[in-house]
């Protein structure tokens, strides 16, 4: 009996250790209750500004959100030439400088009635002691071009190999399948409400 309780606290110990240091998956959104989301019908994603070493980080996660919208089949997406074309028109050189007059002027100049944009924070594969693990965080931005409000939002992080990557050396994800992942259970969080 005294063995089988060494053994379970040697176990207990081990499964404590080994999440230690390790990232866990994070997750924090908005949504403005008192807007109606069923008057969004058309939206515009923008470009993503990307704090990463990669340098197509930012377009990558932009076609992902892109598809993970289309496939929701609840509204439709401005071709993204279009969304950039409207930008460049009206001088808007990057998202992280939008004002709530651009946000409204974007959505008169391409006929929509909210924009997208965000960033991509992380998205990288690190080694931790024997493996290497996708890490990804994005944020997600909704903001309705009627008055040029943020509506919607959401920061995402995951990736992370978990206990049994760790100590029993299951398959970890891919990069593109975390952040699939990531940009899948961001886009959810729209609809959850």
């Amino acid at each position: 009996m005294r063995k089988l309780a060494i053994i379970g606290s040697l176990c207990l110990m081990l499964m404590t250790l080994g999440c230690r240091g390790s990232l866990k998956e994070y997750e924090a959104s908005f949504i403005n209750p008192n807007f109606d989301f069923s008057y969004v019908k058309t939206v515009a994603v923008l470009p993503f500004d990307n704090l990463t070493q990669d340098r197509n980080a930012g377009d990558v996660v932009r076609h992902l959100v892109i598809n993970e919208l289309l496939a929701t089949e609840l509204v439709e997406v401005v071709v993204p030439g279009e969304a950039v074309a409207g930008m460049n028109s009206l001088g808007i050189k990057s998202v992280s400088t939008l004002s709530e007059k651009q946000i409204i002027a974007l959505g008169k100049a391409l006929n929509v009635q909210a924009v997208m944009y965000g960033a991509v924070e992380k998205y990288d594969i690190i080694r931790e002691r024997n493996i290497s693990e996708p890490e990804v965080t994005i944020t997600i931005i909704m903001a309705e071009t009627t008055t040029g409000g943020i509506v919607w939002s959401v920061t995402k992080t995951g990736g992370r190999a978990g206990f049994t990557a760790r100590h029993f050396g299951a398959r970890t994800d891919t990069l593109s399948e975390a952040l699939l992942k990531v940009v899948r259970d961001s886009i959810q969080t729209l609809f959850e409400y």
